[in-house]
């Protein structure tokens, strides 16, 4: 005869419960840490420096990224 198996439903469903609580957790204590730190970003010219320099970062990228299109058009490649 084998041994029965039970299982405690109450037990998972509290493990489950407590694996997305520490996702949750996770994202709006760590990853997001950044975006609460811009928003608490106090003063006109700060602001605007900050995204000033975001957009000369993504400026330059998007220049370097049209540049390399234009490369591998004029070669034929994909």
């Amino acid at each position: 005869m084998s041994p029965k198996v039970y299982v405690d439903f109450k037990k998972l469903n509290m493990i489950s419960n407590n694996f997305f609580r520490a996702l949750a957790e996770f994202f709006t204590e760590v990853l997001f840490s950044p975006y609460n730190a811009i928003r608490s970003i106090d003063g006109w010219w700060a602001s605007n420096i900050f995204n000033s320099i975001l957009f000369i970062i993504t400026a330059g990228l998007f220049i370097y990224w049209l540049g390399q299109l234009q490369k591998f058009s004029k070669t034929d490649t994909e």
